[in-house]
C-alpha cells in the first residue's frame, strides 16, 4: 500500500520520471493556516546541489490543487504535486537485463509481472519522498508547539561525515550514515499500545522511507546490554520529567512529556559508479556492471528531512488519535454514581 496513518492519513503518487510525483494529505483538521512559502525550508534540505548529491536538479515547487483556501485548510483532502523535469530515462535500460545489486529493480519486476515504470526507478525512487516532506511539513503545524532537530551523528561509521562522502564519491562509492530526530515538547500521552504504540508507529513510518536499515529509541540496543538500574529513568518531578532518557521519551509505548530521540541507520545508496559483478538474467550468465546516470554518495544528506518527515507525520496522527479518544470529562465521576 502507497498510504499510511489511521486519521491523518496519506498517500504518495507518481513515479521518478512520471509527469508529477506528490502526496494526499487527508484527516488535516480544517482551518490550519497553510502558506506555500511554509514548505520551502524543508524542501531546500531535500534538494540536491550540495557535494556529495545528485547532479538531478529539480526546482520542487509545490502545486496545491486542493484542501486548502484563503491561507487555510478546508478539511477536505489536501493534494500537493510537485513536476518532473530533470530526467534522463535512457540511463536506465540497462537494467531490465541486469538488475542493480541492493535496488528495487528485481523485486519489483516480480511482484508487478514487468509492468512497473522502470524509469529512475519509478515508484521505488527516492524521488517520491519530496511527498513526504510535503505532508511533513503540515503534520509539525499540526503538532506545534512541538520542536524538531535533526542531525548526521556519523557517515560511513565517521563522525566526520563530510570526509567520509567525499572519499567514498572520489572512489565511484557510498556511504551509509546514522541520523538522529529529537522532538521538544511533545505532551505526554501520545500511542495506542500495542500495535499502535509511539515506537510501533513510528517505526512503521522510517522503514517506508527508502534505505531505512534500522531504527532505534533512546539508549536503542545498547540496552541489550545494560542492567536495568543504569537504563531506567528516575522521575525527578511531579511534570514526570526523568533524570536521564534511555527509553527515547516513551514508557509502555505512550510519550511521557520528555524528549524524544529515534535514530535511523541508512545504507550506503545502491547505485554506484564502481564496477559490480552481479548476474544479467537475459544471457544467463554473470556481467560486470557499471552504473552510469546520477545518484547520491549518501543519500542521508538529503534524506534526513524525510526522517524527520516520517516522524512528524506519526506523531500527527497518533496525535490526532489521542484527541478523538480523550476521556470525556466527568466521565469517571458519571459511572461512579
Amino acid at each position: 500500500m502507497n498510504s499510511f496513518g489511521r486519521i491523518f492519513r496519506i498517500e504518495l503518487f507518481g513515479e521518478s520520471h512520471g509527469l508529477e510525483v506528490g502526496v494526499l494529505i487527508d484527516g488535516c483538521p480544517p482551518g490550519l493556516p497553510i502558506a506555500l512559502e511554509d514548505f520551502e525550508a524543508d524542501l531546500a534540505r531535500r534538494r540536491s546541489g550540495a557535494a556529495g548529491t545528485t547532479p538531478r536538479r529539480e526546482e520542487d515547487r509545490p502545486r496545491i490543487l486542493s484542501g486548502i483556501h484563503g491561507g487555510r485548510s478546508t478539511g477536505s483532502p489536501i493534494c500537493i504535486a510537485f513536476p518532473n523535469a530533470d530526467t534522463r530515462s535512457q540511463d536506465y535500460g540497462q537494467f531490465a537485463d541486469v538488475p542493480r545489486p541492493g535496488h528495487a529493480d528485481f523485486t519489483s519486476r516480480i511482484k508487478y509481472g514487468g509492468f512497473a515504470d522502470p524509469r529512475g526507478s519509478g515508484h521505488f525512487s527516492g524521488r517520491i519522498t519530496v511527498g513526504l516532506v510535503a505532508a511533513g511539513v503540515i503534520a509539525k503545524k499540526i503538532l506545534a508547539p512541538a520542536a524538531f532537530s535533526t542531525a548526521i551523528l556519523a557517515a560511513g561509521g565517521q563522525a566526520a561525515a563530510a570526509a567520509a562522502v567525499a572519499a567514498a564519491a572520489a572512489d565511484d562509492d557510498s556511504v551509509g550514515a546514522v541520523v538522529e530526530t529529537r522532538v521538544s515538547g511533545l505532551p505526554a500521552g501520545l500511542g495506542e499500545p500495542f500495535f499502535g504504540a509511539c515506537e510501533s508507529v513510528i517505526a512503521h513510518a522510517l522503514f517506508a522511507v527508502p534505505a531505512i536499515r534500522g531504527v532505534e529509541f533512546g539508549d536503542g540496543f545498547a540496552a541489550a546490554s545494560m542492567r536495568g538500574s543504569a537504563h531506567n529513568d528516575p522521575f525527578v518531578d511531579a511534570s514526570g520529567r526523568t533524570l536521564r532518557n534511555g527509553a527515547g521519551g516513551m514508557n509502555g509505548g505512550i510519550t511521557n512529556g520528555n524528549e524524544l530521540v529515534v535514530r535511523a541507520a541508512v545504507k550506503p545508496t545502491s547505485s554506484i559508479a564502481k564496477a559490480q559483478d552481479t548476474f544479467d538474467f537475459r544471457r544467463g550468465e554473470m556481467t560486470r556492471l557499471v552504473i552510469e546516470g546520477r545518484h547520491d554518495a549518501c543519500i542521508a544528506l538529503r534524506s534526513s528531512v524525510v526522517i524527520e518527515a516520517a516522524v512528524a507525520i506519526a506523531l500527527a496522527d497518533l496525535s490526532l488519535i489521542a484527541i478523538a479518544s480523550a476521556p470525556v470529562r466527568g466521565a469517571k465521576e458519571w459511572r461512579n454514581t
